[in-house]
């Protein structure tokens, strides 16, 4: 039976491998978690905004889609890269999509929903149809 020495002490070993863990399984989730924009929707007496936070995409990176009083807003970015030099070739291949659903309720008038992309925020105007609108700041009686 042979005997193998093991020079490294036990505590340095478990800090190394906490610090692989962090590096490649936390930043890989933070990454995937980069990919799904974040979205805030508010509602005034007209209509409801939908803001979409996407720095880095162009208005063309994006798909909006309307059917059955669902919204769907999607994008797909393809990019590729390839090194070359007298000993190796590296291509590199980058994939980036995200897609976001929302249902709309009934009171939103489908026919005119607009939407603007300015400064990495995509904006999307849903304007309430007219028998919708109702004055949020009203006083009620008692009867």
């Amino acid at each position: 039976m042979n005997l193998i020495r093991f020079n490294q002490h036990p505590a340095s070993f478990l800090s190394e491998l906490m610090e692989d863990l962090d590096k490649n399984f936390f930043t890989r989730q933070m990454e995937n978690r980069g990919m799904m924009p974040s979205v805030n929707i508010r509602e005034t007496e007209e209509s409801f905004m939908l803001d979409m936070a996407a720095p880095g995409l162009r208005k063309e990176d994006f798909k909006i889609n309307l059917d059955n009083n669902v919204l769907t807003i999607s994008s797909e970015l393809k990019t590729e890269s390839e090194e070359k030099n007298e000993r190796f070739v590296r291509k590199e291949f980058h994939f980036n999509a995200f897609d976001r659903s929302f249902t709309l309720p009934k009171t939103v008038d489908l026919e005119k929903i607009k939407a603007d992309y300015k400064d990495g925020i995509l904006s999307i105007a849903l304007p309430k149809r007219e028998e919708a609108k109702v004055a949020i700041n009203r006083e009620i009686s008692i009867s």
